[in-house]
């Protein structure tokens, strides 16, 4: 008999814990699993993407309830107030009160969710996959039934807004607690020292195969451009650290660089990237290409890998980048260490501007160091500088 697994993430955009969860289906064997995959909306570049044979789900009430999961609680009771639903905006009002005295979100979740039934169906194991989301995580304890469940932590629970005592009430209610890195573990249970004995750590799967085959699918650069080409991957957001990467371009250019970045990615910091393109003057070098479920042939065929996170853990795309044997420059967050050997097959440096424009330089101009960041199995590569020299 099947075992039957449930995930449970918020929508299916195009992000690394998204990617993450379709590595990880790919993996396993059919024969052996029933896998569903539940959503508070449906949404996202990678719905596309879920195999035939998984099970999708919705929760068909989020679209009710989604405002008071997310907007801020006087926001929600001065609307409620003046669509003339007193009573409602009332006890809303007094529950998100006695919620922020008590200082548990369990209450006003509680309420939230009173009119949402339980799934009807029974897991054997049922997995708060987008975490930590604290509102998934209740979700799974007391509206999903089964035998067993897990808590995903993707994150570094020291760089986001990780609400502690929650997490240790709740989190006394899952089985096991698998965190993507092992220094990201170690943080985990610094925050949560009684639950040790239920944490672990499960690093992001890839399969190298996959991507390399998907390398060779669908288009990558097509702007005929002759000089260095750098690469970074993620959702343009503060914490991915697009944000650094544009005035480095500037310096670079500055330094007579003959160089374009690309970013792979869409985000609620777009505009804000636009404006600093734009103030650097760099608005023909540093060239926005919005989201691509498949980056794989950029990753192939551009010159150096950048990875300017302010924080991760563990991050897909990093892993993915390592795939393609081309030099990459990391910032140091959680995980960066266990996937880089620093100096081999990378280099890792702080979330500073003239240290990422030092390792770019070191990159571009010495031949000899370059070849130490790939990958020794790649015979006979030809170095960057050469390459473009050739070209």
């Amino acid at each position: 008999m099947k075992q039957k697994i449930i995930f449970m993430v918020i929508n299916m955009n195009i992000g690394g814990t998204e990617k993450a969860l379709l590595n990880m289906i790919a993996e396993m064997p059919k024969e052996k699993y029933e896998i569903t995959i539940l959503m508070l909306e449906k949404y996202g570049g990678f719905l596309e993407s879920i195999p035939s044979e998984v099970n999708v789900e919705y929760v068909e009430e989020y679209s009710r309830i989604k405002d008071m999961v997310n907007n801020p609680p006087k926001e929600i009771a001065i609307s409620l107030l003046k669509k003339g639903k007193l009573i409602k905006g009332f006890n809303f009002t007094i529950i998100t009160l006695v919620s922020r005295v008590l200082k548990s979100k369990r209450l006003l979740f509680k309420y939230i969710l009173k009119n949402v039934p339980e799934f009807k169906a029974e897991y054997d194991i049922a997995v708060a996959y987008a975490g930590p989301m604290d509102f998934i995580s209740y979700f799974v304890v007391h509206k999903i039934k089964a035998e067993k469940k897990i808590q995903w932590i993707h994150f570094d629970v020291t760089k986001i807004g990780f609400d502690r005592q929650f997490a240790s009430k709740l989190y006394h209610k899952f089985d096991k607690l698998f965190v993507v890195s092992e220094e990201g573990k170690d943080k985990l249970i610094d925050k949560l020292p009684d639950l040790e004995k239920r944490i672990d750590s499960f690093p992001n799967r890839i399969s190298t195969q996959l991507v390399l085959e998907m390398a060779n699918k669908g288009r990558g650069f097509e702007d005929h451009f002759t000089g260095f080409r750098i690469l970074t991957v993620g959702r343009l957001s503060k914490e991915k650290g697009q944000d650094l990467i544009i005035p480095v371009l500037a310096k670079l250019k500055e330094n007579g660089v003959n160089v374009r970045w690309y970013c792979i990615g869409e985000g609620s910091a777009r505009e804000e990237y636009e404006q600093l393109i734009k103030k650097h003057g760099v608005e023909k070098e540093f060239i926005l290409l919005g989201a691509y479920p498949n980056p794989y042939p950029f990753m192939k065929q551009c010159d150096i890998y950048v990875q300017p996170s302010r924080h991760e853990g563990y991050c897909i795309t990093l892993a993915e980048a390592r795939c393609f044997n081309n030099p990459i420059v990391s910032t140091n967050f959680t995980g960066a260490n266990e996937q880089l050997s620093n100096n081999k097959k990378g280099i890792i440096i702080n979330f500073d501007e003239q240290q990422m424009i030092l390792a770019i330089l070191q990159i571009l101009k010495n031949d000899q160091f370059q070849m130490k960041l790939i990958n020794e199995t790649q015979i006979g590569k030809v170095s960057i500088r050469n390459k473009k020299i050739l070209s």
